[in-house]
């Protein structure tokens, strides 16, 4: 009697903590689909009538589209990227033996440390002195290999049986077929963590492609919701709209990554 207790409390904790995560996510969806001059505050959720106006209104606006490609496009070429080149760079500092070795994952590991906003006027300058300000170049280049993204794959990878990759190299197998045919395979849930994780990052950014851009052309969603808010006052329903479909493409992201998500935390588990 005193576990079924316990366990009916712990459900109810976890469903009260649920249900206060999620309201700001629900606030946001039901306040978009609100019409703001009868909007009355958190209240006002529960209230009228519910209407599409605000993201016909939103994407009525010049840009909004762009903004939204400009987003996508940076966030799939960075996510690819990592995928591709701390996959790689994983791997060489896992399996290849040569000097500087430990050195250069130390290195790598440092600059987890370092915090991003300080390394703002070195980057501005760098890509302005290379001629890169205000280009897809800026918004992309300096983030195709992730330093936490090399930790995670050289620690994933350093875990992984060595038979298969033997064997392969006996039957005359190269490098890049061992590395892309038989690693990436068995890398998945790792590789889905990145993704997310570089998506998510790239995708909600603001400050250095705010930073880094000054034509509208080039202006990410972030940069670009932010932008058309107006300087005297702020349409809360178009914002929440255009919030709630900034949000989409990430929920979507992480959904179709969830299973291998989840296999990397329990094969984590396992091997720690």
């Amino acid at each position: 009697m005193k576990t079924k207790a316990i366990k009916v409390s712990l459900s109810i904790t976890l469903a009260i903590v649920m249900i206060g995560m999620m309201f700001p996510l629900i606030y946001m969806v039901v306040t978009s689909l609100k019409d703001i001059t009868s909007f009355s505050g958190v209240t006002g959720i529960f209230k009228g009538t519910l209407t599409f106006d605000n993201y016909i209104e939103m994407f009525s606006r010049d840009g909004i589209a762009r903004f939204f490609v400009n987003s996508l496009i940076v966030a799939i070429i960075v996510t690819v990227g990592n995928i591709v080149f701390c996959l790689m760079s994983g791997y060489a500092l896992a399996r290849r033996k040569f000097i500087g070795n430990k050195m250069l994952f130390i290195a790598a590991t440092a600059v987890l440390m370092i915090p991003q906003h300080v390394v703002i006027i070195p980057v501005y300058i760098l890509i302005s002195k290379i001629g890169m300000h205000n280009t897809y170049w800026a918004l992309i280049l300096p983030w195709l290999v992730n330093p936490l993204g090399i930790f995670l794959m050289r620690q994933y990878i350093a875990n992984l049986p060595e038979d298969c990759e033997q064997a392969a190299r006996i039957d005359g197998a190269g490098e890049f077929t061992i590395l892309f045919r038989i690693v990436m395979p068995l890398c998945k849930p790792a590789l889905a963590v990145l993704a997310v994780q570089v998506f998510l990052t790239n995708w909600n950014s603001f400050l250095y492609p705010f930073i880094l851009t000054s034509s509208p052309d080039l202006y990410t969603l972030p940069v670009g919701l932010a932008m058309i808010q107006g300087l005297q006052q702020i349409n809360l329903g178009q914002l929440m709209a255009g919030s709630t479909i900034a949000a989409l493409p990430v929920i979507i992201v992480f959904l179709f990554f969830q299973r291998h998500i989840t296999e990397g935390i329990t094969a984590g588990a396992l091997k720690g």
